[in-house]
């Protein structure tokens, strides 16, 4: 149980719209719980045109961090004072830092998650040793991208339903990103990673319409998507006998450094995935 919130609990939380169904506030609690550490973690949802008011609200140190979720990552990283070289290459913020003498530092953990999933759920993968292809072209599919190449990936390809905005990724991005289309499955035989970084497949419905039949048994599928937890695209993965890694394991992985920025300390070692799984069989 945390310890009753007081005049010096510090104040954390995630902020997005909407946000109503994140997962951070219970991951991050069950850590502050744990650890017993006097502070609380709470979800906002500013409207979306009153985003850049009510961050700037916040430079007087009421609060001591957000993570952002969509539609503010771009947003956050633009009204930082100073962003960490993997919010820069990403080109949005996951998390920012309101420090007391009223700067914003924004960072972004994204990348460290999704590698942390793959860690976690496909031991043994390495991006050194193949192509991955990210589907979609927003802000995660850059994040992606930046933290694939920096992790050695050879190359990194996009495929993206606008090709423009997948060309407008890649030149962000540089390095060795290749943009392909929707239906050309070059795009898929010989990559070592899939990476569905769109919203397709949430709530239920169709993943992305990539042929993953054409890509080597050998590759690891990953989706961003968690809820459901096994998505569409996940379960077409599996039947062609592909590792698979969910969006839950890459939440969890981007949490741990954004605790241990905002709280100071790293989280406690408590299985906040299995309370994360109780809470999606609850509003299943």
């Amino acid at each position: 149980m945390n310890p009753p919130i007081s005049g010096t609990t510090m104040v954390a939380g995630v902020a997005g719209a909407p946000v109503a169904h994140s997962l951070s506030p219970i991951i991050h609690n069950a850590w502050l719980a744990a650890a017993r550490i006097d502070a609380v973690y709470v979800a906002f949802a500013p409207p979306r045109e009153r985003f850049a008011a009510f961050a700037e609200g916040l430079r007087s140190g009421a609060v001591r961090g957000l993570n952002l979720t969509v539609p503010f990552k771009e947003q956050g990283l633009a009204l930082a004072d100073e962003a960490s070289a993997a919010a820069r290459r990403a080109g949005s913020a996951n998390l920012l830092l309101f420090e007391p003498d009223g700067r914003i530092c924004a960072d972004n953990t994204d990348g460290v998650g999704l590698l942390a999933a793959l860690a976690a759920q496909a031991p043994g993968f390495d991006p050194r040793h193949a192509p991955a292809l990210i589907l979609g072209a927003g802000g995660a599919a850059r994040g992606a991208a930046a933290a694939l190449l920096e992790a050695g990936a050879p190359e990194v390809r996009i495929i993206n339903r606008t090709h423009a905005r997948a060309e407008a990724l890649a030149e962000a991005v540089g390095g060795l990103v290749r943009v392909f289309d929707e239906v050309d499955d070059r795009a898929l035989c010989d990559v070592g990673l899939i990476v569905n970084a769109t919203t397709l497949g949430l709530g239920g419905g169709a993943g992305p319409a990539v042929s993953l039949g054409a890509a080597p048994d050998s590759a690891v599928v990953m989706d961003m998507v968690y809820r459901p937890l096994r998505t569409e695209f996940l379960h077409r993965a599996a039947a062609l006998g592909m590792r698979t890694a969910d969006g839950l394991e890459m939440l969890i992985g981007q949490a741990v450094p954004s605790f241990a920025a905002l709280f100071g300390v790293p989280p406690p070692a408590i299985d906040v995935r299995g309370l994360c799984l109780k809470a999606l069989e609850e509003k299943a």
